[in-house]
């Protein structure tokens, strides 16, 4: 069951998939159909889920699941996932590699390995007020409060 993602409640589990570039406005309007498609048929042992996504800077991919009404199973995450892997095959892009650190530079939201994110903290390019993502939070109100903070106050915090 398809619903918009601010109507979710802030107990709402979240998954957070970041892009390595930027969607077109073609592709974001394509993703909105998928995107709505995929959610309003998307089910646990046959039970609809509520479920909602948006997408933040043009680049990250945000779903939502009320689960007061009905709990993901292990086959919904799974179903959730190989959709993802579909978005990830049909714009030739890359979703799962939780490697990699996105962080604003300015208005600009930069990907880097994280490799390279770590040298650059050594070598004071990014910094404890840097602005990243905390792609590692579990629920809506975590997503509102704890998601785009200083790396100081995320995990990004034991490189600077």
């Amino acid at each position: 069951m398809l619903v918009d993602f601010n109507d979710l409640q802030h107990t709402s589990r979240i998954w957070i998939y970041q892009c390595n570039r930027s969607f077109s406005k073609a592709e974001l309007d394509e993703l909105h159909k998928l995107f709505d498609t995929f959610l309003t048929q998307w089910t646990a042992h046959g039970a609809h889920l509520k479920a909602g996504y948006e997408i933040r800077y043009n680049r990250f991919l945000v779903i939502g699941l009320d689960q007061s009404m009905n709990s993901a199973s292990g086959c919904s995450i799974d179903a959730s996932v190989h959709f993802i892997q579909s978005l990830e095959q049909k714009f030739q892009v890359d979703l799962l590699d939780k490697m990699n650190v996105s962080y604003k530079q300015g208005e600009f939201v930069a990907y880097k390995p994280l490799k390279d994110f770590k040298k650059m903290a050594k070598e004071r390019a990014v910094s404890k007020n840097t602005v990243v993502f905390n792609n590692l939070v579990a629920t809506k109100q975590e997503y509102l409060e704890h998601w785009e903070v200083p790396a100081s106050e995320s995990w990004h915090a034991r490189f600077m």
